[in-house]
């Protein structure tokens, strides 16, 4: 059987975040790729997936149940992320389509982009930078040292851990808030009220749920140091941005850092990234080579798995996946 597999990078994003693993699933199969700048999307994913036997997807790509349904041949959606709640994965199951998703490399990566977003807000780079580049003198503030300083991490997942051993590296004083983790003995599991009270760094970690919707909200911002700092590289979710935004116009936190929001492919908003006390980035966190080809090195091992008729690590729905019946017979 010759497998037809559509890869649904747009080019820029096919070279970042794909990059040599392509020639992977050239050896599987026949593989499609999509050459438009933005993301397929409804009809147009509806028609490049129609001869695909598997899919293999960027962040960018959602299958809601409107597309799920008319894709009659896929076998498999294999995701090269970790995030999969643009999948209708009830829809998926429902027609039999195996949905997978990649396991996460970028946790050292991440880790270091906050720390960096820790020295950037204690210290004022980007702003001193920005000042310079404008031709302007920067203003002169008085820092802070991170050894000695407290970072309070909410969600001890593979982000947190990596983070706590990296700040306690430094001589910070790690806080965790994590109901459902057993935390090491040498950080203080605390109740979220106090790590707010306590933490000269807020940085939210917690898995993206109905629960954790806006957990960053007034009343966490109000128990916040007025020295303090709230840090995200996790999940635009996570923080009410309406009032993160008021927060930071009237000074009762000092500042905040993100790599993600809520704009589209979970960018930081335009609105908050513009304000002089914020740092954002573009959503870059994991984009290190290490964890680029960990997430699309995994994908190219699910295809392979996928076309000899096995389930692979990283299934989501094995028991609904009655088309996987076309590689296994």
């Amino acid at each position: 059987m010759a497998v037809r597999i559509l890869l649904t990078h747009p080019p820029a994003a096919r070279q970042l975040y794909y990059g040599d693993a392509e020639e992977g699933l050239r050896r599987l199969g026949t593989v499609a790729l999509h050459d438009a700048d933005v993301p397929l999307a409804d009809a147009a994913l509806i028609a490049a997936a129609a001869d695909a036997d598997i899919i293999v997807a960027d962040r960018a790509t959602a299958f809601p149940a409107t597309v799920v349904r008319d894709l009659t041949n896929v076998t498999a959606i294999v995701r090269c992320a970790v995030d999969v709640r643009n999948i209708d994965i009830s829809a998926a199951s429902a027609a039999g389509i195996l949905v997978t998703h990649a396991s996460p490399g970028f946790g050292p990566a991440v880790a270091e982009l906050l720390i960096g977003f820790m020295v950037d807000c204690a210290r004022g780079v980007s702003a001193a930078s920005h000042a310079y580049r404008l031709g302007q003198t920067p203003v002169v503030r008085m820092g802070r040292q991170l050894r000695g300083s407290t970072v309070g991490i909410v969600g001890y997942g593979l982000i947190g851990q990596h983070l706590a051993a990296t700040a306690t590296a430094l001589g910070m004083y790690v806080l965790v808030n994590d109901p459902y983790a057993a935390i090491p003995a040498e950080f203080e599991q605390v109740a979220m009220d106090d790590l707010l009270r306590r933490s000269d760094f807020v940085v939210p970690l917690a898995v993206a749920t109905e629960e954790t919707e806006n957990m960053i909200g007034e009343t966490a911002l109000a128990q916040m140091k007025s020295s303090a700092f709230v840090i995200n590289a996790s999940r635009g979710n996570l923080v009410d941005e309406a009032a993160l935004t008021r927060a930071l116009e009237n000074g009762s936190i000092a500042g905040a850092a993100m790599d993600v929001g809520r704009a589209p492919d979970q960018m930081p908003s335009p609105e908050l990234a513009r304000m002089e006390n914020v740092v954002a980035t573009p959503h870059i966190g994991g984009l290190v080579q290490e964890a680029v080809a960990h997430q699309a090195d995994e994908t190219v091992a699910q295809v392979e798995a996928i076309v000899g008729g096995t389930i692979p690590g990283g299934a989501l729905n094995a028991d609904d996946a009655t088309r996987m019946r076309r590689f296994s017979s």
